[in-house]
C-alpha cells in the first residue's frame, strides 16, 4: 500500500526572507525590490502572474528580428578542392532578436539559398509579439507549413536559445538538461588550398605551426590533385607531427568511388581518424552506403542534412560510420541534439561540423558538451569541436572575448547566461552590407 504524506506547511515567504519584514504578498514584495534597486540580484525579468497553457514565465515579448549580412574581403584567396576558382571573400548572416526588457539573442547562418529573405519576410514577423520562452511553440510555428528553410531556422533558433539563457540566468548547454563536461576536445580545420601556394610546401609547415600552437588533432583539405600526389602530402604531414597528433581528411566531394577508395587506403596506412565527405553529397549522398562498406577507415558525413528527416533517411541507409550535422544548416541546437541521439541508436558517432564565427562556436561548444561518449568505458572518442582556422574576421573581431584554445587542445564550455558570446554590434555593423 502506498501512503501519500501530506504537504508541508508552506513557509511565511516574506519573514523567511528577511525577519521582521511586513507581510506582503508576492506582486507587492516584486515592487518594493524594484524601488530599492535589487531586481537584478533576483532576476534580470518581472516573473508575470498571467498564465498561457497553465504556466507562467517571465513576462518578455520579441520587438523585433533584424538580420547582418557580413562580407570581408580576403587577404589571400584560399578555398577547398572543388573551390575553382579560390574563394577571395568571406561571408555570413548574423540575426539579432530583440525583447522589450532590453535583452537580445544571437545567432548565425549561411546567406544563401534565400535564408535572409525567408527570416526578414517569412519567419522573423511571425516571432513579434513572441515571449521566446515558449520555446517549443516557436520551434513549431518556424518549422510549421510553410516549407521550413533550415538555414533560416538555424539562426534563429540558435539565437532564442541565446535570448532565452540570458533571460533565466542559465547557460545554453542548462537548457537542455545539463552538460557532460565543462571542455571539450578541438580538432583545428586548417590546411586549405592557398593562392600560388604547393601543398606539399604549405601543409607540413601549417600542421607543425598548430601543434606548437597546442592542438592535438587535425584536418587537412585533399582532393584538389590526383591521389599520388596529394597521398604524398597527407605523408609528409604525418611525418612532420608524429604519431601521436589525430589527423583527418575532408575529400570535399571531390572524388570518384575509385579515387575515394585508394586515397581511403593510402589516408587508413597513415592513421588518420576518417575520411570526410570525399563523394558528391547532394541530398542524398547517393552511393556513400557502398563507400562506407569498402573504405577501410572511418567515413564521415552529413553536414548538409537539413532536417532530421533528412538525417534519418541517411542512418537507416547506414551511410557514414561518423554523422556531422552542421546546427547553422540543419535547423539549430535542437535539431542537431535530435539527429546525434538518433544517430548514436546507430552506433553512428556525432562529430558536429562547424564552419562560422564565433556565434556558431559558442552554439556548438554547448552542443558538443551535451553529447555523450559513444560508449561507457573510459572516453577514447569524446566529440570534438572542430575550429574553423581560414581567415574569418566573425570568429574574433566582432565578439569582446574571443575563445581560446588551452595548452592541452581543449576549450572551456562557456558558464555565462546564455551562448556566453558578447557581440560588438558596433563591429558587425562595419562589416555589414
Amino acid at each position: 500500500m502506498i501512503t501519500i504524506k501530506p504537504n508541508p506547511p508552506r513557509l511565511e515567504r516574506n519573514n523567511t526572507l528577511h525577519p521582521g519584514m511586513p507581510r506582503t504578498d508576492r506582486r507587492q514584495f516584486m515592487k518594493s525590490v524594484i524601488a530599492l534597486g535589487g531586481a537584478a540580484s533576483l532576476s534580470p525579468i518581472l516573473w508575470s502572474e498571467e498564465t498561457s497553457g497553465g504556466l507562467s514565465g517571465p513576462k518578455i515579448k520579441i520587438t523585433s528580428v533584424k538580420t547582418f549580412h557580413l562580407k570581408h574581403k580576403l587577404r589571400r584567396p584560399f578555398g577547398v578542392s572543388v573551390s575553382v576558382p579560390l574563394s577571395t571573400t568571406r561571408e555570413a548572416l548574423l540575426v539579432k532578436i530583440q525583447t522589450d526588457s532590453g535583452l537580445v539573442g544571437w545567432g548565425e547562418s549561411a546567406p544563401i539559398s534565400g535564408a535572409r529573405e525567408t527570416i526578414e519576410n517569412h519567419l522573423g514577423p511571425s516571432l513579434i509579439g513572441q515571449n521566446p520562452l515558449r520555446y517549443r511553440p516557436l520551434l513549431r510555428k518556424m518549422w510549421g507549413p510553410n516549407f521550413g528553410h533550415a538555414l533560416a531556422i538555424g539562426a534563429l533558433d540558435t539565437a532564442l536559445n541565446d535570448l532565452r539563457g540570458k533571460a533565466l540566468h542559465l547557460p545554453v548547454a542548462e537548457l537542455f538538461g545539463g552538460r557532460l563536461r565543462d571542455r571539450v576536445p578541438v580538432y583545428a580545420s586548417a590546411m586549405n588550398y592557398l593562392e600560388d601556394s604547393r601543398p606539399e610546401d604549405q601543409f607540413p609547415k601549417e600542421a607543425l605551426h598548430l601543434v606548437g600552437q597546442g592542438y592535438k588533432a587535425l584536418k587537412m583539405r585533399l582532393g584538389r590533385y590526383e591521389v599520388k600526389r596529394e597521398s604524398a602530402v597527407a605523408a609528409a604531414v604525418r611525418d612532420a607531427v608524429g604519431p601521436e597528433i589525430r589527423l583527418m581528411a575532408d575529400g570535399n566531394a571531390a572524388y570518384t568511388m575509385r579515387t575515394a577508395l585508394q586515397m581511403g587506403h593510402e589516408l587508413d596506412q597513415l592513421d588518420f581518424e576518417f575520411f570526410e565527405e570525399p563523394l558528391p553529397q547532394s541530398p542524398l549522398y547517393a552511393g556513400y552506403e557502398e563507400l562506407r562498406r569498402k573504405l577501410p577507415l572511418p567515413l564521415a558525413a552529413g553536414e548538409v542534412v537539413n532536417s532530421r528527416a533528412a538525417a534519418k533517411s541517411l542512418i537507416d541507409r547506414r551511410v557514414m560510420d561518423i554523422i556531422q550535422p552542421d546546427l547553422s544548416l540543419c535547423g539549430g541546437i535542437e535539431e542537431a541534439l535530435f539527429i546525434s541521439q538518433m544517430a548514436s541508436l546507430s552506433s553512428i558517432r556525432c562529430l558536429p561540423h562547424c564552419w562560422g564565427g564565433a556565434v556558431v562556436i559558442g552554439a556548438t561548444l554547448h552542443l558538443i558538451s551535451l553529447l555523450p561518449d559513444p560508449h561507457w568505458g573510459f572516453p577514447t572518442d569524446t566529440p570534438m569541436l572542430e575550429l574553423d582556422l581560414s581567415e574569418n574576421p566573425w570568429r574574433s573581431e566582432i565578439v569582446k572575448e574571443p575563445f581560446h584554445i588551452d595548452p592541452d587542445g581543449m576549450m572551456k564550455v562557456p558558464t555565462s547566461p546564455g551562448l556566453g558570446v558578447e557581440i560588438d554590434e558596433e563591429a558587425v555593423k562595419s562589416y555589414a552590407i
